[in-house]
């Protein structure tokens, strides 16, 4: 199964990500959605699954989200802060034992395998600005495993200071 993966997008889709999401079969949203017009864009590529980020403040959506996407569970959240292991959100993924948390909010990409499951941020994919990089993942999931590609988005587009 191929899961696109995107956050931080505050209120602007790239058109680049339609073209880098073909063929997904999920995408998952990790926060910081800016406007339900951005889901809306979405949903023709393939069914969407968002959280509530931080600078969210309308659309419905839930601080947390858990599915099975392929056979493997999934942890969706805005905030995780790996150098903060006593955040209640480690808790909440050490009981619920997810296989993948997808998760937003620092603007940075990161891939990384600890304690048995995946931790993917697939980085910032707002406007352009300050010649910030900008990126989403596409996330395999076969019988072998899991595993993340990140996909750069062209710095260009309107700006924004």
């Amino acid at each position: 199964m191929l899961i696109g993966v995107i956050s931080d997008t505050h209120g602007y889709l790239d058109p680049a990500v339609a073209g880098l999401f073909e063929g997904v079969e999920h995408i998952l949203h990790g926060g910081d959605i800016g406007s339900p017009a951005v889901i809306a864009e979405l949903e023709p590529i393939a069914p969407v699954t968002a959280v509530l980020g931080n600078t969210d403040t309308d659309g419905g959506w839930r601080e947390t989200e858990i599915l099975a996407l392929a056979g493997r569970k999934f942890f969706v959240h805005h905030i995780v802060d790996l150098a903060d292991a006593g955040a209640a959100v480690h808790g909440r993924i050490a009981k619920l034992r997810p296989d993948v948390v997808v998760f937003g909010h620092t603007h940075t990409p990161l891939n990384e395998a600890r304690d048995g499951r995946l931790y993917l941020n697939p980085g910032y994919a707002g406007r352009p600005r300050f010649n910030m990089p900008r990126s989403v993942a596409l996330l395999r999931v076969s019988a072998d495993g899991v595993r993340a590609e990140f996909k750069e988005l062209p710095n260009r587009g309107p700006a924004r200071d």
